[in-house]
């Protein structure tokens, strides 16, 4: 390995390799050295410090994957700040809501969200510091100037920052994800980077490919991880499936992070396409952030090789699972056993499920975090043994490795029976003529809820009721009916987040509201 922990951090690369390219945005070519990176950084620090605000205050970003936007969670990072890259794919009133929600001192919109942000230019934002990105926006001060490399002194005893990002949202207002500051030096190797290295063999020589928006922790936290390793980052703006795959040619990319539903549109695409781009670098691909179907990754594995890796986790860092291709074909749908404490199932009871018993998944000496201003969601995500859960439920084989069921939020109600919808969707993904789906409860007078479908079809597929038929029997030959939904609609727009997580709230809203 050529990047030791030792030498880890932007600053220590820009001092011995300032001209190596550290980032690059694959639209544009545009591409910034570790040179700029580090000198940015370090006079948007000073920039900050000079506005006032000091270690534990907040910076809040609206932009898009863009130049600059790792420059300034770098310079909260160096700074002792909390940066919140806000999502780009909420409305005015969310935005309000954490802006609000995590009390940041600065605010920093991009010219490509201007509508957005003069949505939020009333008293609240009258309360921060306001800054525009690649553009004027009315009432915000353009922030380019600040950007100078001219050489500045580094921050008096720089402390370490920290991202404070916010839950996607999809059964409710997002939860502010908080950590306490250590204290300690911006430079310091942060947790568990030693298990990173050794786990995806990150070096100052990978190539990491990351096609997914960096207002998400997964895609923010590896991309600057590579960073601090010295590799160099490739960033698509936008997900397409065939630009992805030309993107690892030219790139010669080593690295790179997925969600299930990159990989399904990967999939789709013709074998001549798929057969047209050399892949030889690409020796790690992981994934996580949803549950992906059996069939799907089997197929990726027969496409891609063995070098697909999958963890469980979130953005609070309870706990995490790891599994690779080789422990995936011999537990195919399995998420992997625990690197981070023993796992626990609970039933609903609160006492200890045996194996294969399905309930919520708790991981033992969980590091402890709070959901911000919501005291009564952090109490309801700890035991009082210290065990700590995201919400999801699951069950764990005779051999330790975890299986997820769903998300407790999104568990349906009907005639008394609990139903998942995760194993409908993912039979639903797996057919050829279905591109997205998604499955929820719905009212009904008589059971309290049924089973409902929303299905996005494939290119070429005529979305009719013939196809509803056909979709609903297909569930039944394969799942018990009482799974299976009762009707499917078709939409064209399915409300699913980059991230790779359904905004399930959205549709449930829909139909409540109609009915």
């Amino acid at each position: 390995m050529n990047t030791t922990i030792e030498t880890y951090h932007v600053a220590n690369h820009a001092a011995g390799r300032p001209q190596a390219i550290a980032y690059v945005i694959a639209e544009t070519a545009q591409s910034v050295t570790y040179g700029q990176l580090n000198a940015r950084s370090n006079a948007l620090a000073n920039t900050f410090y000079e506005h006032g605000l000091r270690p534990g205050d907040g910076v809040a970003l609206l932009m898009e994957n863009r130049l600059g936007l790792f420059e300034l969670c770098l310079a909260a990072q160096r700074s002792g700040l909390y940066y919140t890259p806000v999502s780009t794919h909420l409305k005015a009133e969310e935005i309000s809501y954490i802006l609000n929600d995590c009390g940041a001192k600065v605010f920093v919109a991009s010219a490509q969200y201007a509508k957005e942000a003069q949505k939020l230019t009333g008293r609240m934002l009258r309360s921060m510091q306001c800054f525009s990105l690649g553009g004027d926006i009315p009432g915000l001060q353009p922030l380019e100037p600040y950007f100078a490399v001219a050489s500045q002194p580094v921050l008096h005893e720089p402390k370490a920052g920290s991202s404070m990002l916010y839950s996607s949202g999809t059964t409710g207002y997002p939860k502010g994800i908080r950590r306490a500051l250590t204290g300690g030096p911006f430079d310091a190797p942060p947790p568990r980077l030693h298990a990173m290295a050794a786990r995806y063999g990150f070096d100052r020589n990978s190539v990491y490919l990351s096609p997914a928006p960096l207002y998400h922790a997964a895609p923010l936290g590896y991309s600057t991880a590579v960073l601090g390793f010295g590799g160099m980052v490739v960033v698509m703006q936008r997900f397409d499936a065939e630009r992805a795959l030309a993107l690892i040619e030219h790139y010669k990319v080593t690295h790179s992070q997925w969600v299930p539903t990159m990989f399904i549109r990967m999939l789709r695409l013709d074998e001549a396409t798929r057969a047209r781009y050399r892949l030889d670098t690409h020796k790690v691909a992981i994934h996580a952030a949803a549950p992906c179907p059996v069939a799907v990754k089997q197929a990726m594995i027969e496409w891609w090789g063995p070098v697909i890796f999958e963890y469980y986790a979130g953005s609070e860092g309870v706990g995490s699972t790891f599994i690779t291709s080789e422990e995936w074909l011999r537990k195919p749908g399995s998420v992997g056993r625990s690197v981070d404490g023993a796992l626990h199932i609970v039933g609903e009871d609160g006492e200890e499920l045996e194996t294969g018993g399905v309930g919520t998944i708790y991981f033992e000496d969980a590091p402890a975090f709070e959901y911000h201003n919501a005291a009564d969601k952090t109490a309801a995500a700890f035991t009082g043994q210290g065990w700590g859960t995201l919400g999801d439920v699951g069950y764990v084989d005779d051999d330790g490795y975890l299986y997820l069921t769903d998300r407790r939020a999104d568990l349906i109600l009907s005639g008394g029976v609990n139903i998942y919808p995760q194993e409908a969707e993912n039979l639903l993904l797996g057919h050829p003529k279905v591109l997205d789906a998604a499955v929820f409860g719905v009212p009904n007078e008589e059971f309290g809820e049924e089973v409902k479908a929303v299905v996005q079809v494939a290119a070429g597929v005529v979305p009719d009721a013939d196809l509803a038929v056909e979709l609903i029997d297909y569930c039944k030959a394969r799942l018990s009916s009482i799974k299976c939904p009762r009707s499917i609609d078709f939409d064209d727009d399915m409300p699913r987040l980059p991230n790779g997580k359904l905004y399930k709230r959205v549709l449930r809203d829909k139909y409540r509201r109609t009915q």
